[in-house]
C-alpha cells in the first residue's frame, strides 16, 4: 500500500472515530444515529477507502461499544460486507447519485446483521430492532450523501487516492 493511501485512510479512520465519539450515546443502541456512517459513501469514489472506513468502525467499536467482541465481529463484518457489495456494484451502476442511493439501501438492508447481534447480546426483538436500525441508517446515509457530494467538489475524493 502506498504511503499516501495509508495516510489518507488513517485520516478517514480517525475522522470516523472522532465523529462516533461526538454522538457516542446515540450510536450504540437499537436506534443508531451514528453520523460517522456517512463515511461509507467514500467507497463510491474509490474502493481503497474501505480500509479507512473498516479501521474506523473497528476502532470506534473497540473504544466505545459496551458489547465488546460482538460489536467487533458483527459491526465490522456488516460494514465490510456492505462496502464490498457497493464496490462490486460499481461495475454495473453508473453515476455518483445512483451509487450513493444503492449504497444507502445496502447499508440499511444489511442492518439485519446488527439486529442479530443485538438480539444475541441483549435479547432485543429481532424484527423491531432491524426496522429501527434500518430506518436510522437510511436517514443518516441519505442526509450524508449531499454532504459528501459537496465535500467532493473541494476535496476530489476520487483523485485523492489514485
Amino acid at each position: 500500500m502506498k504511503t499516501k493511501t495509508l495516510v489518507i485512510n488513517s485520516i478517514v479512520g480517525a475522522l470516523y472515530i472522532a465523529v462516533t465519539a461526538l454522538i457516542h450515546p446515540f450510536g450504540f443502541t437499537n436506534i443508531q444515529f451514528r453520523l460517522s456512517e456517512i463515511f461509507n459513501h467514500l467507497v463510491i469514489f474509490n474502493k481503497k477507502y474501505i480500509f479507512g472506513v473498516g479501521i474506523g468502525v473497528f476502532l470506534a467499536n473497540l473504544f466505545f461499544s459496551e458489547l465488546g467482541l460482538y460489536d467487533l465481529i458483527f459491526g465490522v463484518g456488516q460494514s465490510i460486507i456492505a462496502l464490498s457489495i457497493t464496490i462490486f456494484s460499481g461495475k454495473f451502476i453508473k453515476g455518483i447519485w445512483k451509487r450513493m442511493i444503492f449504497n444507502t439501501f445496502i447499508f440499511s438492508f444489511t442492518m439485519f446483521i446488527i439486529a442479530i447481534e443485538l438480539n444475541l447480546a441483549l435479547g432485543f426483538p429481532f424484527w423491531f430492532t432491524w426496522i429501527t436500525l434500518a430506518i436510522s441508517e437510511f436517514v443518516v446515509m441519505l442526509i450524508g450523501a449531499p454532504l459528501i457530494i459537496e465535500l467532493n467538489k473541494r476535496i476530489k475524493f476520487d483523485k485523492l487516492l489514485s
